[in-house]
């Protein structure tokens, strides 16, 4: 019978800080992973020739430093994970596995807010055809990561604001995506997803505390505190977009006045310039004219920029986050709406949380939070699987969370 600070006990535990170290960052050298676990080089290089010879990692030559080294990660044919983000005029869906490599991915027109129902049907589809296109048995799937545009009810597992998505009310996304597909499926919004595929691939890497600002239809925002996705008990937090800016301004979708998503998202900006570019005029067309030089597009991109950057000071004066990266089709404008943010930031937010703030555009673009979903299943799924399949001598262990 194994004890607790045993040395069986012990060694299992260093396993999994290897594994879960791995897991989350996609590949790490050997020295890297020592930093990250605070385990000894040797410890270390004993445990990944241990976790290699289980097929549970895989070793491959690089360089770190202009030095030779070797870069450890999980076996590609571990498993895959998949990740399916539904916008509200889009769905993407990607296969990836476990050495954080994307094999499939596919994006598609959709009008979420039309029909739920046909919008899993197509989920569906795209998830079964880009299996196939891998060529790895459905059996390898470990999870499925799902993204919504709306907040997620905690307790329910519902969405919880029928406001956002009229069509949705009283569904459970992760029940009737599992249904489908035989699998488990992890649901988050899309801003919370958005936040952690640019933590862990894009431009939040390295960074514990950040803020994840997507203005698209809705304004969101996706909040890491202390390495983690704050979601707050009822799974409403980060609705930056309804904070008020004018108590006498745009009646909301929420039913209050002077939101900032009054100000700044699509469907309020875009009438805004309609009558002088046409009927048809999109987010991403505003952007491409105001990179252009067109005078119009680029004054509302500013006034844009000016709203969200007094919305980014009042996190900035209650969260004090080091880092907030803009997403959407906005972010897309770069320094033509950064600088009016940064302008904003620097008059409303308290001076030392302004200094110490970094604003940048995100790396991941569209795909942040597709790439989120799979980021989400790799967090959630744990590390028992992995070294019971490669350990079966050993006894199970237990789950760690995600950090």
């Amino acid at each position: 019978m194994e004890t607790p600070g045993s040395q069986t006990s012990l060694h299992r535990a260093n396993l999994e800080r290897v594994v879960r170290a791995v897991r989350m960052a996609g590949s790490l050298t050997q020295a890297e992973i020592a930093r990250a676990t605070g385990l000894s080089a040797a410890t270390v290089s004993n445990i990944v020739r241990e976790l290699k010879d289980g097929g549970t990692v895989e070793v491959t030559p690089t360089s770190a430093g202009g030095r030779r080294a070797r870069s450890v990660s999980l076996s590609g044919d571990a498993g895959i994970v998949i990740g399916v983000d539904f916008g509200h005029t889009h769905l993407r869906v990607a296969v990836g596995n476990l050495a954080h490599q994307v094999l499939a991915e596919e994006s598609e027109p959709l009008d979420v807010d039309a029909s739920a129902a046909e919008g899993f049907d197509r989920a569906e589809q795209l998830v079964n055809r880009l299996i196939q296109a891998t060529g790895i048995g459905r059996d390898k799937v470990i999870g499925v990561g799902l993204g919504v545009p709306g907040p997620i009810d905690v307790s329910s597992g519902t969405l919880g604001s029928t406001s956002i998505l009229p069509g949705w009310s009283g569904i459970n996304p992760a029940e009737e995506l599992s249904g489908r597909l035989g699998v488990p499926v992890h649901v988050d919004n899309d801003a919370n997803l958005g936040a952690l595929g640019e933590l862990v691939w894009g431009s939040g890497r390295g960074v514990k505390d950040l803020a994840y600002i997507k203005v698209a239809s809705g304004v969101g925002a996706g909040l890491v505190i202390d390495g983690r996705v704050y979601r707050g008990p009822g799974g409403t937090a980060g609705e930056i977009g309804h904070i008020t800016l004018d108590e006498s301004g745009p009646v909301c979708r929420c039913g209050n006045r002077g939101c900032l998503e009054t100000f700044t998202a699509a469907r309020y900006v875009l009438p805004l310039l309609q009558p002088s570019h046409g009927p048809d005029l999109t987010m991403e067309r505003v952007v491409q004219l105001a990179r252009e030089g067109d005078p119009g597009c680029r004054r509302v991109i500013a006034d844009v920029g000016r709203h969200i950057g007094s919305g980014i000071a009042n996190l900035c004066n209650l969260l004090n986050p080091s880092r907030v990266v803009l997403g959407g089709d906005l972010a897309e404008a770069g320094e033509l709406v950064l600088a009016p943010i940064r302008d904003s930031v620097s008059r409303y937010a308290i001076p030392s949380a302004a200094r110490q703030l970094s604003l940048a555009q995100g790396a991941l673009g569209g795909r942040a939070e597709v790439l989120g979903a799979l980021a989400l299943v790799l967090s959630e799924m744990g590390d028992s699987s992995l070294l019971e399949s490669a350990l079966p001598t050993a006894a199970p262990v237990s789950r760690l969370a995600f950090t």
